[in-house]
């Protein structure tokens, strides 16, 4: 049995090939949608977040014999999670990861470490705000940036009644809630852009697949400031950036 830790959508490309393969497998997932998304595709799915004891648990109960971390580049916890059971049941973690994508060269575009610091940094720029980073770090954003004088934070999210709970709870208003699943084209991103006035954009560096070249284009060519939030650095050890090396690896017994 494999385990599959699916938070993207190449996450459950990964997981078919595998599937094809003849491994046995099971992923996981956080949203009813992403499930959904996964039962259509005839993979077996487990909804719901999991803590390392949750990990170890269900690695012992259904005979796990490799666990594939292909959760989403800043689901930090996820990873660390994983590994530690991993580690904690004695079998092989392999990570996959969406390539890292280098960032166009621009006197606009402005890389930060973390949240935080994008934060900071917009509130001193101020403007037109739109925001792309989801929902799980808004509030570090709404407590810099809203109520600021000549300031306006719109948020990209998905249309989930959570997140729009969410923004109601933190202040939000709803002409500045853009509620909508991608992918994006960049015409569709100067469209949003332009409809709004942004002055600034702040997005993550999550890989092509997370359309993160799409915005950042789209923002440059129109001379929108663009932050850019570098992924975090963790050591992960066995790590790809392709389905064809994870499934030799799995053949070698994750080793």
């Amino acid at each position: 049995m494999i385990l599959v830790l699916a938070g993207t959508s190449d996450a459950r490309e990964l997981a078919l090939l595998i599937q094809r393969a003849g491994y046995e497998l099971l992923t996981t997932v956080v949203t009813d949608s992403a499930a959904k998304s996964m039962e259509e595709a005839g993979v077996p799915v487990q909804v719901g977040r999991l803590t390392a004891d949750d990990i170890r648990q269900l690695i012992a109960d259904k005979g796990v014999t490799t666990v594939v971390d292909a959760s989403h580049p800043f689901a930090e916890e996820a990873s660390k999670n994983a590994m530690a059971a991993s580690k904690a049941a004695g079998v092989p973690y392999i990570r996959y990861e969406r390539e890292s994508i280098a960032a166009p060269g621009s006197d606009k575009l402005i890389v930060v470490d973390d949240y935080v610091q994008a934060a900071e940094l917009a509130a001193d720029k101020r403007g037109v705000i739109m925001l792309t980073t989801g929902s799980k770090t808004l509030k570090i954003f709404t407590d810099r940036l809203l109520g600021l004088p000549d300031t306006t934070l719109v948020a990209r999210m998905l249309p989930r009644l959570d997140n729009m709970q969410k923004c109601e709870e933190l202040g939000l208003e709803q002409k500045n809630i853009v509620a909508m699943q991608g992918p994006f084209s960049k015409e569709l991103n100067k469209a949003l852009y332009a409809h709004y006035g942004v002055t600034l954009m702040i997005t993550k560096e999550s890989g092509k697949v997370g359309a993160f070249d799409e915005k950042v284009e789209a923002a440059l060519e129109m001379g929108i400031e663009t932050i850019v939030i570098g992924r975090p650095q963790i050591d992960y050890g066995t790590k790809f950036s392709d389905y064809d090396s994870v499934l030799n690896q799995l053949s070698q017994g994750g080793n």
